[in-house]
């Protein structure tokens, strides 16, 4: 789709609040998946950080607010359900911080089956060239 979804868009659909609310921009996305894109890694202010710095598995979280997006986008003009992450797998992370890297991340996220109240979707999260983790996750979903 080519309409520009800025940060302010996303923070007014899910439910992450102020600096906690991750995501930059969409990119681009489909019925089957988006490209996200986030700079808040940079942020010495990230509420992620822990001693200084933002551990690469804090990437699950700019994963989980992309699916949270997809889930926002793909149910436009219906009933807002809610969202949970219930389960992980197969995470590889091939760095081990995030706040180090320069390059801005796009997380990238694949609806690879479910229905309609669970979600399965395949992650990564990306910076230039390099994968910096990916994983599988399961998304319920409550009742409309």
């Amino acid at each position: 789709m080519s309409e520009y979804l800025d940060h302010a868009w996303i923070a007014a659909r899910i439910p992450h609040a102020g600096s906690m609310c991750l995501l930059d921009h969409v990119e681009s996305w489909s019925e089957d998946g988006l490209l996200c894109v986030a700079v808040s890694h940079r942020d010495a202010d990230n509420p992620l950080r822990a001693h200084g710095r933002l551990a690469a598995a804090c990437g699950i979280e700019y994963a989980a607010q992309a699916m949270a997006v997809h889930g926002a986008l793909i149910a436009q003009g219906t009933a807002a359900r809610q969202g949970f992450l219930a389960s992980v797998r197969g995470a590889q992370l091939h760095v081990a911080r995030l706040d180090d890297v320069t390059d801005d991340l796009r997380a990238v996220v694949t609806r690879s089956g479910g229905d309609g109240s669970l979600m399965l979707y395949d992650f990564s999260l990306r910076a230039g060239d390099r994968t910096l983790i990916e994983g599988r996750a399961t998304v319920f979903t409550t009742p409309a």
